[in-house]
C-alpha cells in the first residue's frame, strides 16, 4: 500500500486504552469503524446526502495497531455507479513520535445513497 501524501487525511485518531485487546493490539473492528466513518463522510460528498455501507471487500489487515498509535484514515474515490459508490480506504499509523510510519489495512467499502425514505437514491451528475 503506497500513500500518496497530497491526499486528503479524512479522520485522525489516537485508540485509547478500552480499544486494546488481550494480545496489546487494537480491536480489528475498531479500525473497521474508523474505516467506516471516513468511508461515509467522502460517500456523503459525493452523493450530496445520506449514505449507507452495503459491501466491504477485499480488506486486508497488513500490520496490527499498537497503543500510542496515531492512526491516519485516507479514503477516496475508486469506482461510482448509478446509486452507489465504492471507496478506497487506507489506514496507516504514525509511531514514535512521527519517527516511522506503518501501513495498517486497506480495503474498499461501497456505499448507496440514499432519499429521504431511507430508499436508494441516483448520486448527481459527474
Amino acid at each position: 500500500m503506497t500513500i500518496d501524501p497530497h491526499r486528503e487525511v479524512i479522520l485522525r485518531v489516537v485508540p485509547r486504552p478500552a480499544d486494546i485487546n488481550s494480545n496489546g493490539h487494537i480491536f480489528g473492528g475498531w479500525v473497521l469503524s474508523q474505516m467506516d466513518i471516513a468511508g461515509g463522510i467522502v460517500a456523503g460528498r459525493i452523493a450530496q446526502g445520506a449514505v449507507a455501507t452495503v459491501a466491504i471487500e477485499s480488506m486486508k489487515f497488513i500490520s496490527p495497531i499498537l497503543m500510542g498509535d496515531l492512526v491516519s484514515v485516507y479514503a477516496q474515490e475508486e469506482k461510482r455507479g448509478r446509486t452507489s459508490v465504492a471507496i478506497r480506504i487506507d489506514v496507516v499509523a504514525t509511531r514514535g513520535g512521527g519517527a516511522e510510519t506503518v501501513a495498517l489495512t486497506s480495503g474498499v467499502f461501497t456505499f448507496v445513497a440514499l432519499d429521504e425514505t431511507h430508499r436508494p437514491r441516483p448520486i448527481p451528475g459527474d
